[in-house]
């Protein structure tokens, strides 16, 4: 059980500075919602995360939430991008998610200014990003099973 009044540990690592704890951390918590929760058969390890930074956030020994950035042209061209956004069930209700997101977008803005960040959200999630000023662009589209559209946040000039 998390205490709710316990406030997450973040830490910025390189994929080179994950232990082999954390990294079977991360991998654990994203089969545990991107594959079972989400019922979505799919291969979660997809070669990004090598060149991605990732972002933990642990209470204790428990990471309550986790993602990933890309810099410009890895998964987009001419935009970053941020992706395997997670936050444990076990501490949901509680606005992780929402600082979560929030510290991946200030971490681009400030490693790569003036670049679009580039998501491929979940369409049930696209008012959330919405409200983190993304927009929504193009048709929605299946991957893994599971609504998606493209979404941007162009910098604020």
């Amino acid at each position: 059980m998390v205490d709710a009044l316990r406030m997450p540990n973040w830490q910025w690592k390189a994929f080179s500075e994950l232990t082999l704890d954390e990294l079977y951390d991360v991998l654990a918590l994203r089969q545990e919602v991107f594959v079972v929760e989400q019922k979505s058969l799919y291969l979660d390890v997809d070669g990004l995360d090598r060149s991605a930074d990732h972002l933990l956030a642990h209470e204790g020994a428990l990471l309550v939430a986790y993602l990933r950035i890309l810099p410009p042209d890895v998964k987009f061209p001419g935009a970053t991008s941020m992706g395997r956004v997670v936050t444990s069930p076990k501490a949901r209700g509680r606005g992780l998610g929402r600082e979560l997101t929030q510290r991946g977008i200030t971490r681009l803005e400030a490693l790569y200014p003036n670049m679009d960040i580039r998501i491929s959200a979940q369409d049930y999630l696209r008012a959330f990003y919405a409200s983190l000023g993304f927009d929504a662009e193009g048709d929605i589209y299946d991957e893994d099973g599971i609504p998606h559209i493209e979404m941007v946040r162009r910098p604020r000039r």
